[in-house]
């Protein structure tokens, strides 16, 4: 126990920690588990929050909230485990792939990509945009802006 103190903060991190290892009586099995990835209560409760219509699973929005909510939890586990470097990889990976989708996103839909941003709370570096991208990013705000206009 005196070794868990130095690692962790708090009382609550420990708790918290424990909480994620110990498995369940309903899971059938006893001991300890790791826990890295997220659950399904848990990919399900942000699916629901973040799609776009009644059957979305892919949509760029919810596959970015799902690998935001991953790259928390690898995060938290690379601070007590500092040379882990394969989870060190697949956090990258997430991040790389998280930042190609952003990216996707803004250019096809830039009012759905600043709602996402403002709701996971994510900090974007303001890029430097060529002509022909500023130019396509103000016809479709003009569009959207004359779209609801006429609603």
């Amino acid at each position: 126990p005196s070794t868990m103190l130095r690692d962790y903060d708090n009382l609550s991190t420990i708790l918290w920690r424990l909480s994620r290892y110990f498995l369940r009586k309903s899971d059938g099995a006893a001991g300890f588990v790791h826990y890295d990835m997220l659950d399904k209560k848990q990919k399900d409760k942000i699916i629901e929050k973040f799609k776009t219509h009644k059957s979305d699973t892919g949509s760029p929005q919810v596959q970015i909230a799902l690998l935001t909510s991953e790259i928390k939890e690898l995060t938290l586990h690379l601070k007590t485990h500092k040379k882990d470097f394969s989870s060190r990889r697949g956090l990258l990976k997430k991040v790389g792939e998280r930042r190609r989708l952003l990216r996707y996103l803004e250019r096809e839909d830039l009012k759905g990509f600043e709602t996402l941003v403002k709701e996971l709370k994510l900090k974007i570096a303001k890029r430097v945009l060529t002509e022909r991208e500023q130019s396509d990013i103000d016809a479709k705000l003009a569009a959207a802006e004359a779209v609801e206009e006429a609603v």
